[in-house]
Parts: structure tokens; C-alpha cells; sequence
């Protein structure tokens, strides 16, 4: 009784680039028959390899477009804050500060909150820079953006955020803005980065935030109690512009003290 033998074994092993293929692995195009052979209309652009190209060229063309802004804040919160809200006049005044104290706005260019934080940096004659992200339901990047740069990936995006800011000041937001939140604690937390303030705007906003940081994640040691120091919580644009520029001692939240 003869057994047949496996075809895999008579592919002879390739190599490819700095690939060693063999057996099944090596049954594949060679790089330069794949790329003249059309498979259909723009095809290629839609594989792995490309994309590695348009990620790249987007580093590229952000750290060229932001290497130049000199000092700089990046200012976080809702698309959704409404104009002439509390909220809204908070961004404009914290973008405004902002750039009279000579720190270009980094935001993420779209309306609500990063609108505000850009239009208060035009007014304080200041860089005004907004970070787009192509989203099904994106509006485009705000009027008052004066140095746009838009985004496919979110990890390419977040990258220009922190490596062209000294600080982090947060509004009120939702997913979003809490993602950036977070990323950046982990970032100090982990000495990615350092001396880098993340400082919140609005007590009666992330105050139950904070209170169940510390009930059920410090309580349930998910997080140590000294974690709690990589944020600080303020009430005033004013507070939040001196505290992310200069530093001082992290105020306390609802009237209590933290230990030292």
C-alpha cells in the first residue's frame, strides 16, 4: 500500500525579503510578480504592506508639521458641548490664557470643546493647531484651526498629542476625551513620559469620577492610592493654565486633603 506524499514537501523553501518561507508558506507570488500583476482597480492599496507606508507617512508628516510649534498644551473635551455653554466659554478662555502666555492649543480640531480651546487661542493671537481623525460622523476640522493635520489612525494621532505638548488640560467629555485621559495616566504612571501634568477642569464634573477611583478601584487595590497624584482637579480656566504650565501642590477634591 503506497501513501501519497504531501505536496507541501516538494515546495522548495524561498526566501522573500528578509522572510525564510517553507513548505506550505513558500507556495506564494514572488514580491515583484504580485505587485505588476493587477488584480482589480486599486487593490493593491488595500493590503497590509501599503498601509505600513500610509501609517509611516503619517508620522511623517505630523512630527514635520509640529516640530516647530514650541511649547504646547493639548486641550481635551467634548465634540458635543454647545456653544455659549459653560463648558464652551471654560475652552475659549482656556485656549486664550493659553496663548497669552506664549503655548500654542493642541486639540483634536473638531467642534464643541476643542472648537472653543482653539477659537480662545486665535483671540489670544496664539498657534492654533487641530488634530482631525477621519470618523463616519466627523464634521471636519473647526474655523479656528490654523495648522490642521488629519489623521486615518488613532494611534498615529494620539502619538502627536503627547509628543508635542508639555501638559494635558481636560474638559468635560465623553468616551473620547476619557481615552485620552486614561492613555495619558498610564503614559506617567509607566515613565513613558515624565513631568507631564494632566490637570482636570470642572470639580462637579469629574469629582464622582475621582470618588470612584478611589472607592472601588484604590479600595479594591486595582490601583494604587498614589496613582491618584497624576491627575489634579480644578474649578477655573485661570487655575488650570498656571497649574499645567507651572506645577504647585495638587489641590483637594470636595473639601478633603490628600496624604502626603
Amino acid at each position: 500500500m503506497s501513501i501519497s506524499a504531501d505536496p507541501a514537501k516538494n515546495i522548495q523553501p524561498r526566501r522573500k525579503g528578509p522572510l525564510e518561507l517553507r513548505r506550505k508558506q513558500a507556495a506564494v507570488e514572488m514580491s515583484d510578480q504580485h505587485l505588476l500583476d493587477t488584480k482589480g482597480p486599486g487593490q493593491f492599496v488595500h493590503t497590509d504592506p501599503w498601509r505600513v507606508l500610509r501609517i509611516q507617512s503619517e508620522f511623517v508628516e505630523g512630527f514635520g508639521a509640529l516640530a516647530d510649534i514650541g511649547k504646547a498644551v493639548s486641550v481635551f473635551g467634548s465634540a458635543r458641548t454647545k456653544p455659549g455653554s459653560v463648558y464652551y466659554e471654560m475652552g475659549v478662555e482656556v485656549g486664550r490664557k493659553l496663548a497669552e502666555a506664549g503655548v500654542a492649543v493642541i486639540t483634536g480640531g473638531g467642534p464643541g470643546s476643542m472648537e472653543a480651546a482653539n477659537r480662545g487661542t486665535v483671540e489670544g493671537n496664539g498657534v492654533s493647531v487641530g488634530l482631525g481623525i477621519e470618523l463616519p460622523f466627523e464634521q471636519g476640522l473647526n474655523q479656528w484651526v490654523d495648522l490642521g493635520i488629519n489623521f486615518r489612525y488613532f494611534f498615529a494621532r494620539k502619538t502627536m498629542f503627547v509628543k508635542y505638548a508639555q501638559g494635558f488640560i481636560v474638559l468635560p467629555g465623553g468616551l473620547g476625551t476619557l481615552d485620552e485621559l486614561f492613555e495619558a495616566m498610564v503614559l506617567v504612571q509607566t515613565r513613558k513620559v515624565t513631568s507631564f501634568p494632566i490637570v482636570l477642569l470642572g470639580v462637579d464634573f469629574w469629582g464622582p469620577m475621582i470618588d470612584w477611583i478611589k472607592g472601588t478601584l484604590v479600595a479594591e487595590g486595582m490601583v494604587s492610592e498614589k496613582d491618584l497624584d497624576l491627575i489634579q482637579v480644578v474649578d477655573s480656566p485661570a487655575e488650570a493654565v498656571e497649574r499645567v504650565l507651572h506645577g504647585g501642590p495638587i489641590p483637594p477634591l470636595n473639601g478633603e486633603q490628600r496624604p502626603e
